[in-house]
């Protein structure tokens, strides 16, 4: 069974930080490129940041641009977000993904998703 299991939100005071985990099983999704998404009641699924199966190519949504870092663990299967100078608006709830193609930014280009972690930044 695949299960891309997220961890570490929580509720923080803006300015503050947090570190997002990301864990996958059930199938070597080392070499799939992997992202993080978040969704807030009546929006849409937004995307946040990206990363390659090596590690070496990353990219992020403009809003959290020069804040938010993502990384991959040694043995490829865990993804983390490293949330830095947190505001209101990045109140979501956040999801891992993983997507068979480098480079997308839509949610249905993403193939497996996490159950989501909330994440609240207060002022």
């Amino acid at each position: 069974q695949v299960q891309l299991v997220e961890s570490g939100g929580g509720s923080v005071q803006a300015g503050g930080s947090l570190r997002l985990s990301c864990a996958a099983s059930g199938r070597t999704f080392s070499t799939y490129p992997m992202g993080w998404f978040r969704q807030t009641p009546g929006k849409e699924r937004e995307f946040v940041a990206a990363i390659s199966w090596s590690g070496r190519r990353k990219y992020y949504a403009d809003s959290v641009k020069g804040r938010f870092t993502i990384s991959r663990g040694n043995a490829k299967n865990t993804v983390y977000l490293q949330m830095n100078s947190l505001k209101p608006e990045d109140t979501a709830v956040y999801y891992c993904a993983a997507s068979r193609h480098w480079g997308v930014s839509g949610p249905d280009e993403y193939d497996y998703w996490g159950q989501g972690t909330q994440v609240t930044v207060s002022s």
